[in-house]
């Protein structure tokens, strides 16, 4: 193999490398790009994720204090039931003749 002959294989080698560093340089530029998407996807869908469960979180308070208010009103109904029919039966007591007298 001559001199001349060497250079050629080597600059065709050289060539060779610097195709591929350009063709990987290539691929990772997309492989950057495709990341950042998928990164920015998920961003956007935990972002999604949190106003929903911002929402469901007020949705929830306000359901819970509407049954707190609910359950309140009807402690009171059920109260008020309780002292009249307690009444009630206080009355009736009093008008029952005294036991062991006929």
């Amino acid at each position: 193999m001559t001199t001349e002959e060497r250079f050629e294989r080597i600059e065709r080698l050289t060539a060779g490398i610097a195709e591929e560093r350009r063709k990987d340089r290539d691929e990772y530029k997309t492989l950057w790009r495709d990341t950042q998407q998928q990164i920015d996807r998920a961003t956007e869908a935990t972002a999604n994720l949190a106003r929903q469960v911002d929402r469901l979180a007020i949705e929830t308070r306000n359901r819970i204090a509407e049954l707190a208010e609910q359950t309140s009103a009807a402690d009171e109904k059920l109260g008020a039931r309780i002292e009249t029919l307690v009444s009630a039966i206080g009355r009736l007591i009093a008008t029952q003749p005294p036991a062991g007298k006929p």
